[in-house]
């Protein structure tokens, strides 16, 4: 019988296969971005800051060798046992649900590599940009990697195989009622299983209305993690900085 979850981001992201599918995520890319982002944040060096969805906690750990005191939270209990074997004098993990505001407030709040919209709720999207306030401190920045949703429609691969550790992962892609979707099969020891991600297709006027709604700024707009100008039509990438 094939394994099917219904609750993608807490069943999906719990898994080895998550990991083992993405396990090609550029380690010296992050690190570029996490030195050129708090270089253009011009934060101190004693700075706080929560690495929200942190995953296995890549980006919470480079930012620990830059000297900064680093909290690390996500909804997966899988991945923050994994980060915790790297933690540090000044880099934490914990498991925690973004939507919900922590009992601490930060020099900056870091949401990357796409760990917003996975709500089916549009509200959630909104407790979430209001979580994130109530744990900045005053004149702290709040930082969402997101995708760009024009470009990923118009390079849009809408079936794609990747053989990783042995393991052959078909992938579809669609959009379809306002959500980026990817569906994901393979078989291992004969068993099939099939995931689905789903991110809905959020533009910069959604967030600046999320923004408006929570009484912040929009101050700068970058379209990769080297911090180029945004392009609708060129960037991949849509980092949005706040404050």
């Amino acid at each position: 019988m094939e394994k099917e979850k219904d609750n993608w981001y807490s069943s999906w992201f719990n898994t080895p296969f998550y990991h083992i599918l993405y396990s090609e995520r550029n380690y010296d890319e992050a690190g570029l971005f996490m030195t050129k982002l708090t270089d253009h944040l011009d934060l101190n060096k004693d700075a706080t800051i929560l690495d929200l969805a942190c995953g296995k906690g890549r980006h919470s750990v480079f930012l620990g060798t830059l000297g900064y005191q680093v909290t690390g939270v996500d909804l997966s209990p899988a991945s923050i046992a994994e980060a915790k074997k790297q933690e540090s004098k000044n880099v934490t993990f914990k498991v925690h649900d973004m939507c919900l505001p922590l009992d601490e407030k930060f020099d900056a709040v870091f949401n990357l590599f796409t760990s917003f919209g996975y709500f089916d709720k549009e509200e959630d999207n909104l407790r979430t940009i209001q979580a994130i306030v109530k744990e900045l401190k005053p004149g702290g920045y709040g930082v969402i990697d997101f995708l760009n949703v024009t470009y990923v429609q118009n390079n849009l691969v809408p079936e794609e195989i990747k053989v990783v550790d042995g393991i052959t992962f078909n992938i579809n892609r669609e959009i379809k009622d306002g959500f980026i979707l990817k569906h994901i099969k393979f078989t291992v020891d004969g068993v099939p299983y099939t995931f689905s991600e789903k991110v809905r297709a959020l533009t910069v006027s959604h967030f600046q209305s999320y923004f408006e709604a929570c009484n912040i700024e929009l101050v700068k707009i970058f379209g990769d993690y080297s911090l180029s100008e945004f392009s609708k039509e060129k960037s991949k990438r849509l980092i949005l900085i706040f404050k």
